[in-house]
């Protein structure tokens, strides 16, 4: 199977969260989102405001972080930071679960946790993506009661990764897996039709973005979004069609 440009230019959420990124980083990420057409900017909530503004009237939606990036915001916080977020103009939250209470088994906690941002963001007509870190997740059997808990409290989507989720390797340095092609089947699989994946950490290039479509995600959390696109443009420039991604993997980590 093949796709088109708006196909993938539409699964794409360009991710400004680093956090040294400045005003004008933020501005410059804004522009490049809409000259490629992608489906979001994913921000931070102090940048909301600001992506909003540049982005008015564009195809191109506001997406904000909450409780970012470990989730231990109480649920109270994590609410209001919703609607502050939508009151700036995003239309797209996207969560940290907490990762805590979810090792120690406390699933109404999760639950209330998930629920109290996904009814802030519904009465404002904003959509919800739970994030689950997976690389802090264990076992499969974790990962599939989460799924089935963001789709109890109204989830939208089910998202991997921060992109932050570091963890200590034997070495003694740090580094994430992010999406994987384990974790993208494990979360379709766990979902009903209703709920959509997202894919993020790890998504560098043409090839990664195709293969984790074909694995169900609709949509992609990536900061190399122009490395991406431009890849798909030169592809079609040279007169060849845009690979599957059947055989492809997910790299880049």
């Amino acid at each position: 199977m093949t796709f088109s440009y708006a196909d993938l230019a539409g699964m794409i959420d360009h991710s400004l969260l680093h956090p040294t990124l400045t005003e004008a980083d933020v501005d410059e990420g804004c522009a490049l989102a809409l000259e490629y057409q992608v489906a979001s900017v994913c921000v931070k909530p102090c940048d909301v405001r600001r992506a909003a503004k540049i982005l008015d009237g564009s195809k191109v939606a506001v997406g904000a972080v909450i409780g970012f990036p470990h989730g231990t915001n109480k649920s109270e916080m994590k609410r209001y930071e919703t609607e502050l977020a939508c009151m700036d103009g995003a239309t797209e939250i996207d969560m940290v679960l907490n990762i805590g209470r979810a090792l120690s088994s406390d699933w109404a906690f999760v639950e209330r946790d998930i629920r109290a941002v996904t009814e802030a963001a519904h009465q404002r007509h904003a959509i919800v993506k739970v994030i689950l870190e997976t690389d802090f997740l264990p076992d499969d059997s974790i990962k599939r009661e989460l799924c089935k808990i963001c789709e109890s409290a109204s989830a939208d989507f089910v998202k991997t990764s921060t992109g932050f989720g570091f963890v200590k390797q034997p070495g003694g340095n740090f580094n994430y897996q992010g999406a994987t092609e384990h974790d993208l089947v494990l979360m379709r699989a766990s979902c009903s039709p209703a709920v959509k994946i997202k894919a993020s950490g790890g998504v560098r290039d043409l090839a990664s973005l195709i293969r984790v479509r074909n694995l169900g995600a609709s949509r992609c959390g990536t900061s190399a979004t122009k490395t991406i696109l431009d890849e798909y443009r030169r592809t079609l420039d040279s007169g060849k069609t845009p690979l599957s991604g059947e055989s492809a993997g997910i790299g880049g980590y």
